[in-house]
């Protein structure tokens, strides 16, 4: 039987060109997948343009501002506020200038009933400089301890009482420069100090008196500073030592923060603000 030959081999090169074949379809296909990638110039040049919208600026409201109160709407302000209170005075309890002087340093950011009730247990043991000096800070604290930053104030409290023994023989000085160098003593604790104290015509400007001075147009300022400049120059002499309390208690009782007694208030003929709580008024006194 005759023997037949194998199949002849294909020829390398029919193999070498279906492996150049396979490899350039694999190629074709990764640069159909993956495009390349474009440079970070023509990216931001492909993307759509977006204006973002200009920031719209909202403009502050425009404060309110009153005409200022004529000379005679003043002088008849005045008249009636002494008509209701002939003798007005501070409602801090004190029976000396050392005592006011204490109990207006520790009224800063508390009222004066909480200082009262803290005095009536203070006074009786300690009343003068070498006293309060005798208890010192830490013996000091109890009595206070139910005011407002009590700690801060016993320490000025203590160093006050000092310095008037050191400097000013235990009294308290009959000068505004002397008692604003007293530690914890500013201008409006020097100003009721001379005023309820000594006498003096000043100004001590406080919330409520910043507050009235505004809106009813005796003495419109945008710092207490002004207010208590135009104060001094609007009231009338002849009102003048009594005005900071009636213009205190007026802010205190009637022309309150939030909801002034407008209706009640004897002065609302002339005030110039303009949001008066509404209301029946009452008939004002002649």
């Amino acid at each position: 039987m005759a023997k037949t030959s194998p199949p002849a081999a294909k020829p390398a090169r029919n193999a070498a060109s279906k492996t150049l074949k396979q490899a350039t379809k694999k190629v074709a296909k990764k640069a159909v997948a993956k495009p390349a990638a474009k440079s970070p110039a023509k990216r931001a040049a492909s993307k759509p343009a977006t204006t973002k919208p200009a920031a719209k600026k909202t403009a502050k409201p425009a404060e309110k501002r009153v005409a200022r109160l004529a000379p005679a709407e003043i002088e008849e302000m005045f008249s009636r506020l002494q008509a209701l209170n002939p003798k007005p005075t501070t409602e801090l309890e004190y029976s000396t200038p050392f005592e006011l002087l204490v109990a207006v340093v520790l009224s800063a950011q508390a009222t004066d009933v909480g200082v009262n009730k803290a005095m009536r247990k203070l006074f009786p043991v300690a009343n003068t400089p070498q006293a309060i000096t005798a208890l010192g800070v830490d013996g000091l604290k109890p009595y206070i301890a139910t005011i407002g930053l009590f700690n801060t104030k016993a320490a000025n409290v203590i160093a006050l009482s000092q310095q008037l023994i050191d400097l000013h023989g235990g009294e308290v000085p009959h000068d505004r420069a002397a008692l604003e160098a007293l530690p914890g003593v500013g201008r409006k604790t020097a100003n009721v100090v001379l005023n309820t104290a000594f006498g003096e015509p000043t100004m001590a400007v406080d919330t409520h008196i910043f507050r009235v001075s505004n809106r009813t147009g005796l003495a419109p300022g945008k710092d207490v500073r002004a207010v208590e400049d135009g104060l001094l120059k609007a009231v009338p002499a002849h009102y003048l030592h009594d005005a900071h309390h009636w213009l205190i208690l007026h802010g205190r009782y009637v022309c309150k923060a939030r909801k002034p007694d407008c209706p009640h208030c004897a002065i609302r003929d002339l005030c110039r603000f303009t949001d008066k709580t509404p209301g029946e008024p009452e008939p004002i006194a002649a």
